[in-house]
């Protein structure tokens, strides 16, 4: 452990105690203030942030995509890969009062696998148990941080349950070649095994204290973090007006129909409309085709008022926040995670 430095976060006035060791979005996390982030591996931006006062900072790897060298040079940083080595005053360019003091501790844990079933061509659907310690909460939309076993390499991955004193965790996970959780997701882990966990970490939640109508825009694995909203939503009686856009190539990539449509008669004014962008041959297919941000342009003419949820890669959550924008979503009511990779692709949320 290193030294320790006072850390100041703008507008919001709250301070905070960083080791030189640690990041400081990591730091915030151990204190229970809950930082804007997505990928935690400085590819994303979401924890993009301004240093008003203080100067000695090293930051670790990080794309320029997220953090361009001018924009270094005028004093932006990235809190996910940022270390403190003097007291720091810093603007925080994205954040939700809602969200910043209700962040939950971050809890090590095991957990075993229950089932690891194939819902698509490319797909899993993982199930496990919480072994140790009694209970992790987290709030739905939250993701785990999985250790890679003899790699000392983490990915994370969304939870697509809603929370429950079981201590039970469903997972959607896309299988990618060469992907270091990936392989090892699809060759070796069988029911029994025993994984360690993480979490929980993640901004996209549900913003409670809202009442207007909800988009939903998710492709690929960008199923879990939605059904982990709607389910919760269900279960809570909430009303709002919902939509969820769901994006895939081929009728073979689509997942959880069922249950989806049957959403519809617990939520009130959900609608579920997938939509295949590269249809196969053999489809029996007579919905939406297409681009999935051009099937929201189609079907939406104006979402003044309304919050959105975009999940997905980043090409597909970059679109879909320009065509949100375009029909009047306001950019501080969407709330979006970026399914980034790290090294080989892995899946979601820097996994």
């Amino acid at each position: 452990m290193g030294d320790k430095h006072v850390v100041r976060f703008e507008p919001v006035g709250i301070e905070i105690e960083v080791d030189e060791s640690q990041t400081i979005l990591r730091a915030a996390a151990e204190q229970g203030v809950q930082l804007m982030h997505g990928c935690k591996e400085g590819q994303c931006a979401a924890c993009k942030s301004f240093v008003l006062e203080g100067e000695d900072i090293e930051l670790d790897r990080y794309s320029t995509f997220a953090l361009p060298d001018y924009e270094k040079e005028e004093g932006s940083t990235l809190l996910c890969r940022a270390h403190a080595y003097e007291d720091l005053v810093i603007e925080l360019l994205n954040y939700d009062e809602e969200i910043i003091r209700s962040g939950l501790p971050l809890r090590k844990g095991v957990v075993e696998v229950v089932a690891n079933d194939a819902v698509t061509h490319d797909m899993r659907h993982l199930v496990v148990q919480l072994v140790e310690p009694e209970e992790i909460k987290f709030f739905p939309g939250q993701y785990l941080d999985f250790t890679v076993p003899g790699s000392g390499e983490s990915r994370s991955f969304s939870m697509a349950n809603t929370p429950n004193r079981d201590g039970r965790f469903e997972f959607v996970i896309k299988i990618y070649p060469g992907g270091v959780f990936s392989e090892f997701l699809s060759e070796r882990v069988h029911a029994g095994d025993r994984l360690e966990v993480e979490g929980p970490f993640g901004t996209f939640t549900l913003r409670e204290s809202r009442v207007s109508d909800l988009i939903f825009v998710g492709g690929g694995a960008g199923m879990a973090p939605v059904l982990g909203l709607l389910r919760s939503m269900a279960e809570r009686g909430v009303e709002r007006k919902a939509t969820f856009y769901y994006g895939a190539r081929a009728a073979r990539d689509l997942c959880f129909e069922k249950e989806l449509e049957a959403l519809a008669e617990r939520l009130p004014g959900f609608r579920y409309i997938p939509a295949l962008s590269e249809p196969g041959p053999d489809d029996v297919w007579d919905g939406h085709t297409g681009l999935i941000t051009d099937i929201v342009r189609r079907n939406e003419s104006a979402l003044h008022g309304s919050d959105a949820y975009v999940c997905g890669p980043p090409p597909m959550v970059d679109a879909a926040i320009a065509t949100l924008t375009a029909l009047g979503v306001r950019e501080e009511n969407i709330f979006y995670d970026k399914f980034t990779t790290t090294g080989e692709p892995e899946g979601e949320d820097g996994q």
